[in-house]
């Protein structure tokens, strides 16, 4: 089993939504992020501001904010993973900045808390 957590934009998440099912994953968790990229932010320019020189700060106006996200977590079977990772970034590439990020991770086990069902059959 694999955990595939995806960042994507606040406006794609419906046709993320609807593209998931399409591809037969119907169920997954969607949580309210705010984040930003590395390319956003002058890495000098951001440590100035967080030792609190103001012009640096300043200089960090709209850059330095955090963008609203969503972060869609997907347990799958291993066999699932790339079409999950797929389904995400075709709906989801605009080709510019904020586009998202997709992390895979192994889940050892899980388990169904309503029926004690352990493994791939409790996802």
């Amino acid at each position: 089993m694999k955990e595939v957590i995806a960042v994507v934009r606040m406006n794609k998440m419906n046709q993320t939504k609807e593209a998931l099912g399409d591809v037969g994953i119907a169920s997954f968790f969607a949580h309210e992020a705010q984040g930003r990229g590395k390319g956003f932010v002058n890495p000098e320019v951001l440590a100035g501001a967080e030792q609190g020189y103001e012009e640096a700060a300043a200089l960090l106006g709209e850059k330095g904010k955090l963008y609203p996200k969503r972060l869609l977590t997907v347990v799958t079977e291993d066999d699932n993973v790339a079409t999950v990772v797929e389904t995400i970034i075709k709906t989801n590439q605009t080709g510019k900045p904020g586009d998202g990020k997709i992390f895979v991770l192994p889940i050892p086990d899980a388990v169904r808390v309503r029926t004690g069902e352990m493994g791939e059959k409790a996802i």
